[in-house]
């Protein structure tokens, strides 16, 4: 079967010049280019060289051994005999640059956008108070909190100042939720739903005036104007002026269109000699009988939505001609109201540009923003998006502006970082940039773009501009643009200039100066970055890939085990698959390769060489072969042990069986749920929506995402829908979930799990029964019903519910039975080994040391959890050990600034005397949760301690 499964390889020509082309790009590029100094943007490049002599290792594979070449520079990986690209190669590892800003102190970035914040609200400018949000958004990004995120741009949206600002914001928002939405692809500027927030509404953007904030009510959901009545108007209408447009003449009343503009006014009462006609000849002024005879209605009545589109832009050209501003502003409204969608857009956005509509460009934008990324396919958008000449039209119109060309950016990264759409909003982006903060972010990103299309000495250059607008971390992307071009010790330098430019360097600059290093000194470089983040992942597959070459495979596999315990990062079970494919552990390489397609299903493995899927098939007789009893039996099983990845690993392969299995996808967005995977969970959940055959369970699962968007009463509504066409677990348990999402008495609780029973008497399996009844147990504690709790937690952990340990603890403790409560809690950790919340919990029930032992362990197994370093950092403020206090979270600090580390470091300091330190790190806090209770209070009362004397 072995050599079935080689012949297949081969006949893929996937070991044959197999290049790095997707993870790991070649850092050997460098060593290959000419070390002339010719700049040349594209690095040059040597003859390659022959490879050195095959080198026999130890690498055993089964019963084998087989010789591993050192790299070329026709490719990264050496193939072997039994893997479809060979071994992954550490030294051809190359970390990605992260495209944000990214501040050397985070905490003084956070802190300082906070005051921002501060000043612009205390002035009142609604303008700077919007940048101010833009830029903490922007200085979010590193940080990698979705949360967070969204928080800033909708603080931006509510204070931004006009139409054009709130109609870019609405769109991006409405782009960065485009998956929760239950209809995925509604028509761009529809009326809103239920469900649509008020920040997003399209109407609310353009038409709301000009002052900053929200409305209220929602325009979509107003009842239109009435109609104004024929009897409103005055019959008498008195004609004493024509004006003569070819061979008609137009009727119209001297003082109504005299009013119309000053202008106009001079024309007809001044000293002009058509003060002294009653007849006018138009024909030159560009606009139509038809036209003049709106003019004139619209004098006397003061209305335009009586007439056509092409009637309205005749209007719109008179009104620019003879400055009239409420003719303009009218007809501008009204063609924009006009706007409904693309087709709309794209028929009017050029009456737009050529009379500097600033409401109809504003919405015809707005509908192009929404169908984002599909709009920027289209050659007439983006000429006008991505042009030189298209941003100084929108210019013209008001409608240009940094954030605009911020969120276009962003899009075009997200689809293709390499495209030359990508460069040309990023130079519009920096076009439009007037603050430091947006410079840096322009052409740090530019820099990253030039980087990965490999024109090197244009990426150095935008790397050494965003270094002159003061952003550090740019320097990174100046040393790969130097060692690409061939300077290596160049490179090195400067990195090492960085390094010892800071008192307190940050990791990546070791990870960066690694890059120019070989042997002890890359591995201590390497070393000390983890230890300063311990969340970057570089470092972790190096010395993977560095210990397979030196035939420490079980090593290798549990070093990038590490961060594949807090982080599902693709790339990481890619390699570890790798490992075991090299080990020929089938059954564990597949399992990763399975969960990496469930994050993301169109993985390509080895670089863009083989579909995910098409590897599985190929290894399809090398694996023990289940039905769908046998994979249910492994789902329970892995389950019960805490295994999420593999339970995520038998949950896609019984979708590959069966596709359309609703409950299967519903399952699989609960483990995605469990392993912080929200995005690929919404996926899966709404992939179950769209596949349920029954509208009772359709009705559940959109009660499941309404509810993950924060929609909880909209879920409720759903779950009671569900449950009056059929009575079932899920939409009991729904129901349940979201009452229970809220403060109750005890008597709402019990009614809570009354409903949880009423679920368990539904039809369920044993995995989702033992949920109910954990749940039920946590309820019964809350209400302080102890043995109805341990007899609910008693139930599920007969079914296998092994998390119910943690209830079961709970109890015992609170029954003053701490041991039993350990003991308990050890039952789980024996279970679950890597599981960093299982040593947290046991923490709280041991006796100091080993609280101190089992919190340890879970930083080493999580680093990002943070309970561990604040309880570390209390121990050592207990001890009088101030400074060792403060290193401990400070420490955690450096790579997550987290708010509960901020406020605990705050109090620290506050209680040793330095005011300074205790308002900076309130101030970070704050940026982070500007309503968090215990800091506003902190941070009041160091505000008003005075300075001590120099």
């Amino acid at each position: 079967m072995t050599n079935n499964f080689l012949t297949t390889i081969k006949s893929l020509k996937l070991i044959e010049g197999c290049k790095a082309a997707q993870l790991y790009a070649l850092s050997s590029v460098g060593a290959t280019a000419s070390t002339s100094g010719s700049g040349d943007a594209g690095g040059g490049s040597s003859r390659p060289q022959p490879p050195p002599p095959p080198k026999a290792i130890s690498m055993r594979s089964g019963s084998l051994y087989y010789p591993h070449a050192a790299p070329s520079t026709s490719g990264a990986f050496v193939p072997e005999p039994h893997l479809p690209c060979g071994l992954p190669v550490a030294d051809a590892l190359e970390p990605a640059l992260d495209a944000c800003l990214r501040p050397v102190d985070h905490v003084a970035a956070l802190a300082a956008s906070y005051r921002r914040v501060s000043a612009a609200t205390a002035e009142g400018g609604e303008d700077d108070l919007c940048d101010a949000y833009l830029e903490q958004h922007a200085l979010f990004q590193s940080m990698g909190d979705a949360r967070l995120l969204r928080r800033a741009l909708r603080a931006a949206r509510v204070h931004a100042g006009d139409p054009h600002r709130r109609a870019v914001l609405a769109a991006w928002l409405r782009y960065e939720r485009r998956e929760d939405e239950l209809d995925p692809a509604p028509p761009p500027l529809a009326p809103c739903t239920d469900t649509t927030p008020l920040l997003e509404c399209p109407r609310a953007a353009v038409f709301a005036g000009v002052s900053a904030g929200v409305d209220p009510v929602c325009p979509c959901r107003r009842p239109p104007p009435a109609a104004a009545s024929a009897s409103s108007f005055s019959d008498d209408e008195t004609n004493d002026l024509w004006f003569i447009i070819g061979e008609e003449e137009v009727a119209c009343e001297r003082s109504s269109i005299a009013s119309l503009s000053k202008p106009l006014n001079t024309l007809l009462y001044g000293g002009f000699a058509e003060a002294q006609r009653d007849r006018i000849d138009f024909s030159r002024d560009g606009i139509t009988p038809r036209g003049m005879r709106a003019v004139a209605a619209y004098s006397r009545h003061g209305r335009v939505n009586d007439f056509p589109p092409d009637t309205i832009s005749q209007l719109l050209a008179f009104a620019n001609r003879f400055c009239c501003d409420g003719l303009k502003a009218a007809c501008d409204g009204e063609l924009a109201a006009m706007v409904r969608g693309a087709d709309d857009a794209h028929s009017l956005i050029d009456v737009g540009l050529e009379e500097a509509s600033h409401l109809l460009v504003a919405s015809c934008l707005q509908a192009f923003l929404r169908e984002l990324p599909g709009s920027l396919t289209n050659p007439d958008v983006s000429r006008l998006l991505c042009s030189p000449e298209g941003r100084e039209r929108l210019d013209a119109a008001g409608n240009a502006s940094f954030a605009l060309y911020y969120f276009l950016s962003q899009v075009a990264m997200e689809q293709d970082a390499k495209s030359n759409t990508t460069v040309m909003l990023l130079e519009r982006m920096s076009e439009c940039a007037e603050r430091p903060w947006q410079r840096q972010l322009a052409l740090h990103q530019l820099g990253c773009v030039m980087l990965g299309r490999g024109e090197f000495e244009d990426a150095q250059e935008w790397f050494e501009a965003a270094v002159a607008e003061g952003h550090v971390y740019s320097l990174a992307g100046e040393a790969r643009a130097k060692y690409k071009r061939g300077h290596k010790y160049a490179a090195y330098k400067l990195m090492s200039s960085v390094v010892g430019e800071y008192d307190e360097p940050a990791g990546w600059m070791y990870q960066e100066r690694s890059l120019y290093c070989v042997g002890k000194e890359k591995l201590a470089d390497l070393s000390s970055a983890t230890e300063l983040d311990p969340t970057m992942t570089f470092p972790y597959k190096y010395r993977a890939c560095a210990m397979l070459e030196e035939d420490k495979a079980a090593s290798a596999i549990e070093e990038i085990g590490k961060v594949i315990g807090f982080k599902m990062a693709t790339d990481c079970l890619e390699l570890r698959a790798w490992f075991y494919l090299a080990l020929e552990e089938y059954e564990l390489a597949v399992q990763d390769v399975r969960a990496v397609l469930t994050l993301e299903p169109g993985y390509m493995m080895f670089h863009g060489r083989m579909h995910g899927e098409q590897l599985i098939e190929l290894l399809r007789g090398q694996l023990q072969q289940w039905d769908m009893a046998d994979c249910w039996m492994q789902l329970y099983d892995r389950w019960s042990a805490v295994d999420d990845i593999g339970s995520l690993a038998v949950v896609q392969q019984m979708l590959s069986r069966e596709p359309g299995n609703s409950s299967l996808r519903f399952r699989q967005s609960l483990l995605l749920l469990r392993l912080n995977c929200q995005k690929a969970a919404m996926r899966s959940l709404r992939y179950a929506r769209n596949s349920s055959l029954h509208e009772h369970e359709r009705l559940v699962y959109e009660g499941w995402i309404l509810y993950d968007s924060g929609h909880r009463d909209e879920a409720l509504a759903k779950a009671e829908q569900s449950i009056s066409l059929q009575r079932s677990f899920e939409a009991f348990f729904l129901k349940a979930y979201a009452l229970g999402d809220s403060s109750m008495d005890t008597e709402s609780s019990l009614s809570v799990v009354q409903l949880l029973e009423h679920a368990n008497s539904c039809a369920s399996d044993n995995l989702r029964k033992g949920q109910a009844y954990n749940n039920m147990g946590s309820i019964y504690v809350d209400c302080d019903m102890l043995d109805e709790a341990a007899e609910c937690y008693g139930i599920a952990l007969n079914i296998k519910h092994t998390r119910a340990h943690q209830g079961l603890a709970r109890v015992h403790y609170l029954k003053n039975r701490k041991q039993a409560a350990f003991d308990e809690m050890t039952k789980l950790v024996r279970i679950a080994t890597n599981s960093a919340s299982a040593y947290e919990k046991r923490s709280e029930y041991g006796e100091r040391d080993a609280a101190m032992t089992d919190l340890n362990t879970a930083t080493i197994l999580d680093p990002t959890r943070t309970y561990p370093y604040r309880y570390r950092a209390a121990v050592l403020m207990d001890e009088n050990k101030e400074e060792e206090a403060i290193a401990e979270l400070s420490g955690a600090i450096a790579f997550k600034p987290d708010l509960q580390l901020l406020h605990l470091r705050a109090a620290f300091f506050e209680s040793m005397g330095d005011g300074a330190s205790t308002l900076r790190d309130c101030e970070a806090a704050l940026c982070l949760d500007p309503t968090h209770g215990d800091t506003l209070e902190l941070y009041s009362k160091a505000s008003k301690r005075p300075e001590p004397e120099s």
